[in-house]
């Protein structure tokens, strides 16, 4: 009996707070809109996400996106 706590999931969840960190103050000195966003992304999408694949999966498009879309 435990709690049943995937620590891969864990972790990824504490590299995503610290890219949403990261990204958020990116867009405090950039104002850039599309950071933002991703940050946000960053942020919450972990929590509705459970397959480890599919977050790394989703995280890698929203940390990549800001590069691609210059606004």
């Amino acid at each position: 009996m435990g709690l049943d706590i995937d620590t891969n999931l864990l972790y990824a969840r504490m590299i995503f707070w610290a890219f949403w960190l990261w990204y958020f103050t990116y867009w405090k000195k950039n104002n850039k809109v599309v950071a933002l966003l991703s940050g946000i992304i960053l942020m919450a999408y972990p929590y509705f996400v459970t397959n480890i694949y599919y977050v790394i999966a989703i995280w890698i498009f929203f940390v990549i996106l800001p590069f691609i879309i210059r606004a």
